[in-house]
């Protein structure tokens, strides 16, 4: 019993930790995955609540929504192999056709590939609770990519981790922008900003939903070709692009939330 309520109380101190962890430019940066694990808790149906309940208890999605950006810490390496699960690299200019046909020709791992795979995962009631949870942990992680349009990016300049732009003063990349700068400069906490958000009336929404994954993917990538050509010759960015972006970055949001409750309503069904 007294080894039992130590391991328990390491658990809770490891989880403290990755919590407070500083922010690192790897999806949406941890605001951004908490506003779509927020919005997706939302839109669950009875069945994936109480299937929910079972893996996880009363936590919620938003808690785990930066798990697998934490992981890339772990001095272990035990997940090393899963750092090119977070995007995928397509070329630019194609039709919606050949996006697609290109898409489904992907063969070894990445975010394409392993949403499917970790769906099915999750689904799998004969899988252990452990495989389980952590197929669950990376889904809500992996939708909220999904919706982060430079992880449907280009392989040159690495989804934009090559393109150098300043924000106001502030030198960084364009993948780092929209990570983490673009949703923290809204100034919201990831609590205020779901619930401004999550106003969609139900066609909406269904219509979101019914859409298939390559569709969602072909979104992001037609974004991801908008943000690339906005980029100014100085690189020089603050509110105008703001303006420009900022009704772009609430869809993919709230879109990434409403389509994670799909995906987790279907697996849990």
């Amino acid at each position: 019993m007294k080894k039992l309520k130590i391991k328990k109380k390491i658990k809770i101190v490891v989880l403290l930790m990755l919590l407070i962890a500083p922010t690192v430019s790897f999806g949406w940066g941890t605001t951004g995955h908490r506003v779509i694990g927020e919005v997706a808790q939302h839109h669950l149906s009875k069945k994936a609540k109480k299937e929910l309940k079972k893996l996880i208890g009363m936590e919620s999605l938003s808690l785990w929504a930066n798990w697998a950006d934490f992981i890339k810490s772990d001095t272990t390496h035990t997940w090393d192999h899963a750092s090119k699960w977070h995007y995928v690299n397509i070329k630019g200019g194609l039709s919606k056709e050949n996006f697609i046909a290109e898409l489904q020709k992907q063969t070894g791992e990445n975010l394409y590939t392993q949403i499917k795979a970790l769906s099915i995962e999750l689904k799998d009631k004969s899988l252990s609770i452990e495989k389980r949870q952590i197929a669950l942990r990376f889904l809500i992680h992996f939708i909220g990519d999904l919706h982060q349009p430079l992880h449907v990016g280009r392989e040159e300049d690495l989804g934009g981790n090559k393109i150098k732009v300043t924000w106001f003063d502030k030198e960084m990349n364009l993948h780092s922008l929209w990570d983490n700068t673009l949703v923290e400069f809204q100034n919201y906490s990831y609590t205020e900003y779901a619930n401004s958000l999550d106003i969609a009336n139900e066609s909406d929404v269904k219509y979101w939903q019914d859409s298939s994954l390559e569709d969602w993917f072909y979104e992001s990538y037609v974004l991801a070709t908008k943000v690339y050509a906005s980029v100014p010759a100085d690189g020089k960015l603050g509110y105008k692009y703001n303006y420009i972006f900022q009704n772009d970055l609430n869809m993919q949001l709230l879109k990434g939330g409403i389509r994670l409750a799909k995906i987790l309503n279907v697996a849990l069904n």
